[in-house]
């Protein structure tokens, strides 16, 4: 104890310098001072001349943003340098182990790194750096090291921004991590470097022609929007997107390309509608194994134009898009994880059996505005697609509900149609059953709903709309239907609400109904039976007006 107080008490006093016998050696000590006067000197020197660059603009980044800092919390300078024991102790706690390590968030590419090996002067500190300069030097050291590297998040430089704004058009916005350049009747696709940006947007303008590097230097670009310009199949060199690995949605809509141009492996979103496409081969997708989404709506793509094995790359593929083209028949070859597939205005007349043998896993199913008849529609078309949940085949040709619909269907979409009656029986193989059933805007006739039409639905349907028909009661089996909630029976000839007809008087339960529209008939109000709704909880969800005879 004592050996260690006697070294403390050395420490606390460097100026006496004690021999073995305790007495000080003052010449030794003037002696030892002389001698480390050129190098106390020729640090200072070196000081200075940090601080002249630092005031010119030349030293790195760090050292002056750390005195920035300093001015900005307004930290006080110390007036004396450490001269304690417990003052070097705390210097060289702070220094120790940044010489061997450094945490892995200060890892990465710095700023301008100055050349002088760090807190090299902090490990030599002895009596002759005790004074005010060299105290703040060691701060400007410490400065040097904690802020002359990228933190996360740390904005880009200035000067990249305004590089970047320098090469855009007026109208251009940029944010953080994107560029957006939409209606700002651009020409050309500037030549950008900035990995940071993840969005950019130019949709909406004049290019026609892009420099095989404009994208080299967006190697962070996750998204890139060129619809509704002038691109054409010239407009894309094989080397254009290279370095976009990590490049996910590209939409391409709206502009003249004839064909697939190269596309980059790491593409989840592709949307190409409206273009001038002639045809698709098997090397149109090739390589494009992670695609989820494809979009070709209005591209005058049919049978002929399409080969069997286009799709065949897209193993991946959930989201296909084939509306307003000049299909006769689905296209074969479809990827088997498909799972909606959208075809509305073609020129679809049938469906073949075994052309969705594949895409079992298939949920949704479009085919509105085509050409379909009922019985152009083969049994096995689709009865085995046990994930089908929703069909729509809006606006065809068909006069009586499909038979063999899948088993798993939620939704049915048959409005404008020319349907006139809904089979028996032809839901009764569905389980659970349907929830949704839209017959609106077709040539429905009481004679043409049965008693057993609805079977199957009693306990799962909610929704069947049935206005604008030639209906004149209330369509039989509606009481079976002990879960619906939205019933539109307006636009019809309906002239009378007979008893029992929506509610069953004869039980006490409430009906679920919360939505029955009866107006523009020919309902006398004053004819309905008091009872006629007394199950529904609401008086305000029937709708009775107006009647046609009171327009």
């Amino acid at each position: 104890m004592k050996q260690k107080s006697e070294k403390i008490q050395a420490a606390a006093s460097p100026r006496q310098d004690v021999q073995q016998n305790g007495k000080p050696r003052k010449q030794e000590v003037v002696s030892q001072r002389k001698e480390k006067a050129p190098l106390m000197s020729e640090r200072q020197d070196e000081r200075k001349m940090k601080k002249q660059d630092v005031k010119s603009g030349k030293q790195e980044v760090g050292g002056s943003t750390m005195k920035q800092e300093r001015k900005k919390g307004n930290m006080k300078k110390e007036e004396k340098a450490p001269k304690t024991f417990e003052e070097k102790e705390k210097v060289k706690f702070l220094t120790k182990g940044t010489q061997q390590t450094s945490p892995k968030w200060l890892d990465g590419p710095k700023l301008n790194a100055p050349s002088h090996p760090r807190f090299k002067d902090l490990n030599d500190f002895d009596d002759a750096d005790s004074n005010e300069n060299n105290h703040e030097d060691i701060y400007d050291d410490l400065g040097d090291f904690f802020f002359g590297r990228t933190l996360p998040d740390q904005p880009r430089p200035s000067h990249t921004r305004h590089a970047i704004m320098e090469s855009l058009p007026v109208g251009c916005i940029l944010s953080e991590s994107t560029i957006g350049c939409g209606g700002t009747k651009m020409t050309h696709v500037p030549i950008l470097n900035d990995p940071g940006i993840k969005t950019l947007y130019l949709a909406e303008n004049e290019i026609s022609k892009i420099p095989a590097g404009a994208f080299s230097g967006l190697t962070g670009l996750e998204w890139l929007d060129l619809s509704k310009n002038r691109l054409n199949d010239s407009s894309f060199s094989s080397e254009l997107f290279q370095n976009l690995t990590k490049l996910k949605r590209l939409n391409l809509d709206g502009n003249f390309l004839t064909k697939i141009p190269p596309l980059p492996p790491s593409l989840e979103e592709l949307k190409m509608n409206d273009n001038k496409l002639k045809g698709l081969d098997q090397q149109s997708f090739k390589g494009l194994l992670k695609l989820l989404t494809l979009e070709l709506e209005g591209n005058g793509l049919h049978d002929g134009n399409v080969v069997p094995l286009a799709f065949k790359p897209l193993s991946r593929l959930i989201y296909l898009r084939l509306d307003e083209n000049r299909f006769r028949a689905l296209p074969s070859g479809l990827p088997s994880s498909l799972q909606e597939l959208h075809m509305d205005e073609n020129l679809i007349e049938d469906i073949q059996e075994g052309i969705l043998n594949k895409t079992l896993n298939l949920v949704v199913l479009v085919l509105s505005n085509n050409r379909i008849q009922e019985n152009r529609i083969a049994p096995r078309a689709w009865f085995h697609l046990s994930k089908l949940e929703a069909i729509d085949l809006s606006y065809n040709r068909l006069v009586h509900v499909p038979s063999f619909l899948p088993v798993s269907l939620r939704q049915l979409t048959l409005h404008h149609n020319q349907i006139e009656r809904i089979p028996g029986y032809v839901f009764a193989h569905m389980k659970p059953g349907l929830e949704f059933l839209h017959l609106s805007h077709n040539k429905l006739r009481d004679d043409g709903i049965h008693g057993v039409s609805f079977m199957g639905l009693y306990h799962s349907l909610t929704e069947l709309l049935v206005d604008n028909n030639q209906l004149r009661t209330i369509p039989r089996g509606i009481l079976n239907l002990k879960s619906l909630q939205v019933l539109r029976l307006n636009d019809n000839h309906i002239r009378y609400v007979p008893l029992n007809s929506v509610c069953d008087t004869r039980v006490t339960e409430d009906s679920s109904l919360i939505s029955l529209h009866l107006e523009n008939n020919l309902i006398d109000r004053r004819q309905i039976p008091p009872t006629a709704f007394s199950c529904i909880k609401t008086y305000h969800s029937v709708v009775l007006r107006p009647q046609k005879f009171e327009e």
